[in-house]
């Protein structure tokens, strides 16, 4: 795909905010992410040990300034890398995604002068080359502009989110912000096993056999049909079975661990489950 370089006619001023992104074996995706953002004054790219050719690629941009550090999961990770920008507005942005050239008048357009403000993009989620309408997917409205100093992310190391202080308010921008989440259904496997071992180590939760089945199932359940996945046709049906594996693996990893502690220190005795979080 040939990246598109969005800019806003008239207008030759760097936008005056930091985006920053976090990237590992990222050369798929990264030379469209960055061509997207030529219009910010600072990209800081956070390479997590890539030993493909993404900091080649960030080097090719002149307003990329790439930067090295260990990966301990995503929260901490993105707030570490956010506090490399020379800017207090930040944009956040993944490696998979690109702003599109509406989005990034709107952006270039948007108050900068209020702090108490995050601005929220509508994400279109591709899945091999097609969008996503349904399936939980359709209505992916996130925060990603904010100021630091009012705003962080958690520190899960999944599924981290952005907080604020009170009173900070949130707007929705125009245009769309393009993510190829998947492409190649091999990847939804890679993206489970990572996220259910980041989960293991950071934050494990053991629930009885019987419960980690019932919540896998309904989570496909709810994917395909109270999300409307089947709208989505195939593609529906491979994010419902890999939501209903993602809950599987990452409550079934903690059991099998103590499953086998168990085993080894008395023989039959079955794990003992811990209150969910």
């Amino acid at each position: 795909m040939t990246a598109t370089v969005p800019k806003e006619p008239g207008s030759g001023a760097a936008w005056p905010v930091s985006a920053v992104l976090i990237v590992r074996d990222a050369e798929a995706t990264l030379a469209e992410c960055l061509a997207s953002l030529a219009f910010c004054a600072e990209v800081v790219v956070y390479d997590n040990g890539s030993q493909d050719r993404s900091a080649e690629i960030a080097r090719r941009f002149p307003n990329v300034r790439l930067q090295a550090g260990e990966f301990t999961g995503f929260g901490p990770t993105k707030n570490r890398a956010a506090a490399l920008a020379s800017h207090d507005w930040i944009l956040s942005i993944d490696a998979d995604e690109a702003v599109t050239p509406a989005l990034a008048a709107s952006l270039r357009a948007a108050d900068l002068t209020d702090p108490a403000v995050v601005y929220a993009v509508w994400r279109h989620n591709f899945l091999l080359g097609r969008r996503v309408r349904f399936s939980g997917w359709g209505r992916d409205w996130l925060p990603r502009v904010y100021h630091r100093t009012r705003a962080r992310l958690t520190d899960a190391a999944v599924h981290e989110n952005l907080t604020f202080d009170p009173g900070v308010r949130v707007e929705r921008l125009e245009g769309p912000l393009r993510h190829a989440a998947v492409r190649d259904v091999g990847e939804l496997l890679v993206k489970v096993n990572r996220y259910s071992e980041l989960r293991r180590r950071t934050r494990p939760v053991v629930l009885p056999a019987p419960v980690i089945l019932l919540r896998a199932t309904w989570a496909f359940f709810r994917t395909l049909v109270l999300q409307a996945g089947f709208l989505d046709g195939w593609r529906g049906l491979v994010i419902a079975w890999s939501n209903a594996n993602g809950v599987f693996f990452k409550y079934m990893k903690p059991y099998a661990d103590a499953a086998v502690r168990a085993e080894a220190g008395a023989g039959t005795q079955r794990p003992e489950a811990s209150s969910d979080s």
